[in-house]
């Protein structure tokens, strides 16, 4: 996390932005990859806490998480000055131990808009902050379609084929969430209830209060929307992750997932609250999926995202804005874990992009192109069809 680490990760990356080839391990026939988005920009610094930093604990007096040391509800440590949130104490944890999970910080793309549905889409679409190029298809369909052995079987565990999956190659998906949701109140119930006080002194007052409800709810369900995109909330993922996981075993071996509810303006908590019971959910759905993968998890890698960060100092609603770097997890039987990968700097003020937000010092398609490398083989030619004009970074992930 220090200047002298980031000098130490630069001299010794594997692979320079100019080089003319990527040298990766062979691709072996059985990878299974999973990509899970974290839809609504989850607080990365609350997840992977940079618990050396004092302006970290002066920017968030309400909902910083402890110090390691520092009692119940206290950081876990991990490594040069990280810490994890307590949440993920027995599911994620002992993964990162026995160096199947690895944490890059300052990860993210370079659009700076702060707007879930533009960034969730360019990311999606495999774009830069330009928009330019013919991006009529996501990169996990380009992937598949660039792989093309007959061996590449995608699938979106999602209500509808998202955007990542979309173009020439057919994708199927797996619906987890079933029958769309529905209001409490449905409007027979709202007819009954406004029967119910027709010609009393307070029908005026429940009439007025179910446009109110009905106004609000309309709003917060946009807000929503937007933020997650239908996507899964964790704790049905925690239940659905065992049946992912029997699909990637016997069906499929390119899979993506979307979880949303990370929109945390408001009442963010910290070692515990929102925020912590989503982690918890997430990560017990992640542990679950790696235990029901059996033999298969040792060639399985699964890759967690967000559209950006959140705000490095907290608001005046105890919550976070939108933001602009995030954390990325990388977990499975065949990841090099157990450490903090990527490029990194010191946490404090004169670091922060815009006096406010984590930097992007990892950007995605790099990232993601350089892992595809060594899980696939691909060579530059072909890494050039899922990420045009992209130079791969290999951070030896896998």
């Amino acid at each position: 996390m220090m200047d002298r680490r980031l000098l130490q990760l630069m001299a010794s990356a594997p692979l320079a932005l100019g080089s003319s080839r990527l040298y990766a391990a062979p691709a072996a026939s059985g990878n299974r990859l999973l990509l899970v988005f974290m839809r609504g920009a989850y607080d990365a610094a609350s997840l992977l806490v940079p618990a050396t930093s004092d302006f970290y604990y002066e920017s968030r007096p309400n909902i910083a998480i402890a110090r390691p040391g520092g009692g119940p509800g206290a950081a876990l440590p991990l490594s040069d000055g990280w810490a994890l949130h307590p949440a993920l104490a027995e599911s994620l944890l002992p993964y990162y131990e026995r160096r199947q999970l690895a944490f890059l910080p300052f990860a993210g793309t370079d659009d700076t808009s702060r707007s879930h549905f533009e960034t969730q889409n360019s990311i999606e679409l495999g774009q830069g902050a330009s928009k330019g190029g013919d991006y009529r298809s996501g990169f996990l369909n380009r992937l598949a379609a660039t792989l093309n052995t007959g061996r590449t079987r995608p699938a979106a565990f999602t209500s509808e084929v998202p955007q990542i999956f979309r173009g020439d190659e057919p994708v199927p998906n797996v619906d987890l969430i079933g029958a769309a949701r529905k209001s409490r109140l449905t409007a027979d119930d709202n007819r009954v209830i406004e029967s119910m006080y027709r010609n009393t002194d307070l029908h005026a007052s429940v009439a007025e209060g179910q446009r109110v409800m009905d106004a609000a709810r309309e709003e917060i369900d946009a807000e929503m929307q937007a933020a997650s995109g239908n996507a899964v909330s964790a704790d049905r993922l925690e239940q659905e992750a065992r049946r992912i996981a029997r699909f990637m075993t016997d069906r499929y071996n390119l899979g993506f997932v979307d979880v949303g509810g990370w929109d945390t303006h408001v009442g963010q908590g910290a070692a515990s609250g929102l925020l912590s019971n989503r982690l918890g959910q997430l990560g017990r759905a992640l542990a679950a999926y790696a235990d029901a993968m059996g033999p298969a998890w040792k060639q399985t890698t699964v890759v967690v995202i967000s559209e950006f960060g959140r705000t490095f100092r907290e608001n005046g609603n105890k919550g976070t804005d939108h933001g602009h770097g995030t954390v990325y997890w990388i977990m499975g039987g065949n990841v090099r874990g157990g450490r903090i990968a990527g490029r990194q700097v010191e946490v404090k003020r004169e670091t922060l992009f815009q006096d406010r937000d984590y930097p992007v010092l990892n950007e995605y398609r790099a990232v993601f192109a350089g892992l595809f490398s060594r899980l696939y083989g691909l060579d530059r030619a072909r890494l050039a069809q899922v990420f045009p004009g992209v130079a791969p970074v290999d951070l030896k992930l896998v």
